[in-house]
């Protein structure tokens, strides 16, 4: 068997397996590196089973993920395309309690209503499911941007957003219990894992 269908099929038995995506090593990314490429060896063993993708931007956190972002994403830092074209705040597609699993990196920070987004996103996980979100911590970012001189994402409506910020609304709620949390991490973000009880 040849070296480029032995990756074919090793490619394919994994996205069948539901095993999470993992990027060729030493190929070329074109599009620059995601912000999901950054946690994807922490995050993606949680994203097991049916789940959701928010904002993928062309690189979605395990490729057996459903890739949901704006028909036209604003990003694009992979190659894989867009399933569902909508908005994150409003999840119509689908019932309550079914999914395994939603996982969003860098996007939470960009609504002005947190609360509202959050409990639509809990909306759609089934009981022991998962909320996976990796973000900025907003003042280590503006500091980040300001020392290096990266442009600063003027979507982010937040001034003091942050993991407790989340983690307080989400108590709020009170429909979620942390399982997996890490304030600073890849510079200027942080992971929060939750079950939803």
């Amino acid at each position: 068997m040849t070296k480029f269908l032995k990756k074919i099929l090793k490619k394919l038995s994994g996205r069948l397996a539901n095993t999470p995506y993992e990027p060729e090593p030493n190929k070329l990314n074109t599009f620059g590196q995601s912000e999901t490429s950054k946690c994807r060896n922490r995050l993606a063993p949680y994203c097991i089973g049916y789940g959701l993708d928010l904002g993928f931007g062309g690189d979605p956190i395990t490729s057996s993920a459903i890739r949901m972002d704006f028909p036209l994403p604003y990003t694009h830092v992979g190659d894989y395309p867009v399933q569902l074209g909508g908005q994150a705040e409003n999840l119509y597609w689908f019932n309550d309690n079914v999914l395994d699993y939603v996982y969003s990196s860098h996007l939470l920070e960009d609504f002005q209503d947190t609360e509202k987004i959050l409990r639509e996103w809990l909306r759609v996980i089934k009981p022991g499911g998962k909320l996976i979100i990796f973000c900025p911590d907003e003042q280590r970012f503006r500091i980040h941007c300001k020392e290096t001189g990266q442009p600063y994402n003027t979507a982010h409506v937040h001034e003091f957003f942050s993991l407790k910020y989340v983690i307080t609304l989400l108590e709020k709620i009170g429909e979620t219990k942390v399982i997996y949390q890490a304030d600073n991490v890849d510079i200027y973000s942080w992971d929060l894992v939750c079950e939803k009880l």
